[in-house]
């Protein structure tokens, strides 16, 4: 039997509300999508500078419920479920000992540019392994992301094998450090989210491909709307509290339609005639592999569980599958038309 001993959450800064974001309907629309169903695979970002893509995804960390994990645990360790505990803390569950819990709120990690890959996988301390037999391991940000958003502002400026192991990591929901005959294996399941400017540079196509879903922001040109967006920030940064209390019936609502969606979305139903529509949409757009088939099945789930929906539509189909397919088009320099577009077309001419 497992003792729980419920702690405070500790206190932070204020964090600008989600509902107070102005447009930005993509983004924030995948965000949603994948904190219900964090399986689709993240999102990337690609977007002009000062958009709100580092606030919004902060914000969208601050909406969630807090988690419990086990008190002092550096993996943030589930009590309940055995993929999300570290081998320390499932063997205490195994054999039935008291473990201290805390609640504490979804991580939000910001891996730096710079960070090398000890920084990210963690470290093992080989002398205090052979000098006292014990596995000394000095986490890093993968395991502090763990059942949280790690968070990677100007991916595409990252190194690819610190790419490759984040995608890796996200896709499997483990991360592994082997050093010296050592190995260490601890639980990182977490919303994968990159950002960057695409005047810096694109992402390789075989990297761009794994992540879920692919949101494209643009700056607002509206007058009205751009004077709405900077009366939000600067009544934000003089008053948070004021602002906070404004939005607390939003968020409070927005924050009950996603749990209900977590816990509705097992039972969501996708017909076969539907997913063969999906397949036939990928086929004609010559998308490599079956990841746009996989990925366009759990967003249109997460979508129509989000809706309140046990059953998937044409329309839900419609509302995410461009956001799960304009990134793994080939691209052809000769060829004018919008990615998003071409998904948009072949659509119109399968579904209809």
């Amino acid at each position: 039997m497992v003792a729980v001993a419920k702690k405070n959450i500790e206190n932070e800064r204020p964090v600008f509300p989600f509902t107070a974001i102005i447009g930005q309907e993509e983004m924030k629309l995948a965000l949603i999508l994948n904190v219900i169903d964090p399986r689709i695979g993240g999102v990337m970002i690609m977007g002009d500078r000062g958009t709100g893509k580092s606030t919004t995804i902060r914000a969208v960390a601050d909406l969630l419920p807090a988690i419990q994990v086990a008190a002092d645990d550096p993996f943030n360790s589930s009590i309940t479920d055995f993929e999300l505990m570290s081998e320390t803390i499932k063997a205490a569950v195994e054999n039935n000992e008291e473990i201290a819990c805390d609640y504490k709120k979804v991580p939000m990690v910001d891996l730096p540019l710079g960070a090398t890959e000890d920084r990210v996988c963690g470290t093992i301390d080989i002398e205090k392994a052979l000098t006292e037999g014990v596995k000394a391991f000095e986490p890093g940000l993968l395991a502090k992301a763990n059942r949280g958003i790690l968070y990677v502002d100007e991916v595409n400026l990252l190194d690819d094998h610190l790419v490759d192991i984040l995608l890796d990591s996200a896709a499997s929901g483990w991360n592994t450090v082997e050093r010296e005959g050592i190995s260490i294996k601890h639980p990182a399941r977490f919303v994968l989210v990159g950002s960057g400017n695409p005047e810096e540079g694109e992402l390789r196509p075989q990297l761009l491909d794994r992540f879920g879903m692919h949101a494209e922001i643009r700056t607002v040109r509206d007058p009205e709307t751009r004077v709405r967006v900077v009366e939000e920030r600067s009544n934000f940064d003089m008053n948070p509290e004021e602002c906070l209390k404004a939005n607390a019936e939003q968020l409070d609502v927005l924050k009950k339609t996603i749990t209900d969606a977590q816990e509705l979305l097992p039972n969501v139903e996708l017909d076969y005639e539907l997913r063969v529509k999906i397949s036939q949409v990928c086929g004609s757009l010559d998308v490599d592999g079956l990841r746009g088939d996989i990925v366009t099945n759990r967003a249109a789930k997460a979508f129509a569980a989000y809706n309140g929906r046990s059953k998937v539509t044409v329309e839900d189909i419609e509302k995410v599958i461009t956001l799960c397919l304009r990134h793994r088009l080939r691209k052809d320099p000769l060829e004018s038309i919008d990615s998003g577009d071409k998904v948009n077309s072949v659509f119109e001419e399968v579904f209809n």
